[in-house]
């Protein structure tokens, strides 16, 4: 955006009256509570919608395929955030692109609310994914635009609208959780629904009030000879795809299990092609190009520790249901609500982090520490998993505890990488790819749930597989602790 917008944004903008923020802040504030309520409402029964059986509402999977399609899911989500981002930028701004995201969102949990079987849950995917996409990066770069780039409070509002994230995240699975297992699966898709229905509604009767033009400015617009050509190659590439799904589909090329294989394999060659790009740049300096292999390691190190937290609502999901006592001290647990601990630890210790770091200053560990930390604790979360299979077999059921102290030390860890990750990520960026940075940040999950849905295959044995994978990620976390004085060379300057 240009000095000249972001004057003429800013002025239309209410700059006080959300606790000393703007009051586009409470806008953008309430339409992700919602949004995150409905996905993480969705997301917390999901899984067991798809393999529960028939006789119970379910549509009667094998667990382990669930897992995968799960994985897939969120996989898909983030990157159709690229998407989202270019649509954003090039044709619609933020508020317009994140209010179409909003409704395909609630047209996909509309979807699940009908006994449709697996053919909703395809079309419920394909507008969720959508709709993520365009919402959820356009609204928090919205945020971004209510402030000036000198404003003291601008990270200040972005915690407030994390908060957001949390709070939607933790009640979700709680209400969603109850009413999808403990009544009909389909009742609870549609509380969720009605959670996106609720955003919109706000959005749209605040929005012109306390946004201003914030969020309606389309940064780099397409020029009507480019707007004739994209639209051209957007058309003809749906033709193809249409005709490729018409001759692969009947003839059994394209399933299930090879859609999984494709997306795994699309989850690392698109990161792989950002780095190559970026890299390769003629309008990447020297330092710049150190500064990108500097951040690979990091890369690599987020996909490790996400494909570890993601599994928390995959893998760890099904554990809740078939591993775990449900019945504990006098209160009968639904396997849904576990799901509420990772917000729940987030918006606990949180502050207690960021006040520890703020406390040490300069005597705080560096970047690279921070996201070996995060890896090790991972690491810990599974091996704990091991422990109950290794002492008394994997045919028991296991004290919830297990899980809480699981959920708790991947918690610590993402608070170690996960808010250091968006702020280096702006920092190494070429100064020409500042914005696909942020992307690339994102695609890190990505590619984690896309080695999520390969990885789940192998959860036979649970020792092996706890251990082994456990192991790894604290090898991974030593190994970068050793590399971190490189990495910090490779940075030029930047801390």
């Amino acid at each position: 955006m240009s000095t000249i917008d972001k004057k003429k944004v800013l002025e239309t903008v209410p700059q006080t009256g959300f606790f000393g923020h703007p009051k586009g802040l409470s806008t953008l504030f309430f339409l992700e509570f919602w949004e995150r309520f409905s996905y993480y409402g969705m997301k917390g029964i999901l899984i067991y919608y798809m393999y529960d059986r028939l006789s119970n509402g379910g549509l009667g999977l094998d667990p382990t395929t669930a897992a995968s399609i799960a994985s897939i899911y969120g996989a898909l989500v983030y990157m159709s955030g690229i998407i989202g981002g270019w649509i954003a930028d090039r044709l619609l701004g933020s508020a317009r692109t994140v209010f179409y995201g909003g409704v395909l969102i609630m047209l996909g949990h509309i979807a699940l609310s009908f006994p449709g079987g697996f053919p909703a849950l395809i079309v419920s995917m394909v507008l969720i994914v959508l709709g993520t996409g365009l919402l959820k990066p356009n609204a928090a770069s919205t945020v971004g635009e209510l402030y000036d780039e000198k404003d003291l409070r601008r990270d200040s509002g972005f915690s407030i609208y994390y908060m957001a994230v949390n709070l939607g995240a933790f009640l979700a699975p709680i209400i969603v959780g109850t009413i999808g297992q403990g009544y009909n699966y389909h009742l609870g898709f549609s509380i969720a629904a009605i959670g996106m229905f609720f955003g919109l509604i706000s959005f749209v009767m605040s929005r012109k009030k306390n946004l201003g033009l914030a969020g309606s400015v389309v940064h780099n617009p397409l020029t009507p000879e480019e707007r004739r050509s994209t639209f051209i190659k957007i058309g003809a590439g749906a033709v193809i795809l249409i005709i490729l799904l018409a001759i692969t589909i009947p003839a059994r090329i394209l399933n299930l299990n090879s859609f999984i294989t494709i997306v795994s394999i699309l989850g690392f060659l698109i990161p792989a092609w950002y780095f190559i790009m970026m890299y390769f740049s003629k309008k990447t300096s020297k330092d710049e190009r150190s500064r990108i292999l500097a951040y690979i390691p990091l890369f690599i190190a987020s996909i490790v520790f996400w494909a570890i937290e993601e599994q928390g609502a995959s893998l760890l999901a099904v554990y809740a249901d078939k591993r775990t006592q449900l019945n504990f001290a006098g209160i009968h647990i639904l396997p849904s609500w576990f799901q509420t601990l990772n917000p729940l630890f987030i918006v606990v210790f949180a502050p207690v982090l960021a006040s520890l770091w703020v406390k040490l200053g300069d005597r705080q560990p560096s970047t690279p520490v921070k996201f070996s930390f995060g890896l090790i604790l991972a690491g810990f979360s599974y091996i704990v998993m091991m422990v109950p299979a290794y002492l008394n077999g994997s045919s028991s059921l296991v004290s919830p505890l297990w899980l809480v102290l699981s959920y708790f030390l991947v918690v610590i860890g993402e608070l170690c990488l996960s808010p250091v990750g968006l702020s280096v990520s702006t920092k190494l960026a070429p100064a020409a790819f500042s914005a696909q940075m942020l992307s690339l940040w994102n695609l890190s999950d990505a590619a984690a749930q896309a080695l999520n849905a390969q990885l789940v295959k192998l959860a036979k044995h649970e020792v092996i597989y706890f251990g082994g994978v456990g192991l790894v990620s604290v090898i991974l976390g030593i190994f970068l602790l050793l590399y971190a004085p490189v990495i910090k060379r490779l940075m030029r300057g930047i801390k």
